[in-house]
């Protein structure tokens, strides 16, 4: 699945993606980003 990353500003494939339910139920996948390490999201599903 693939995220934006905001520190590279590219969209990057998720490593170690996590799927997690937010507050008012929406699912949503975490998870880092392979060249810098900063943790990314996206909301909905995978």
């Amino acid at each position: 699945m693939e995220a934006y990353c905001l520190k590279c500003r590219e969209k990057r494939e998720i490593t170690n993606p996590e799927q997690v339910t937010l507050k008012n139920g929406r699912p949503a996948t975490k998870g880092d980003c392979p060249l810098c390490g900063t943790k990314m999201f996206r909301i909905g599903k995978s």
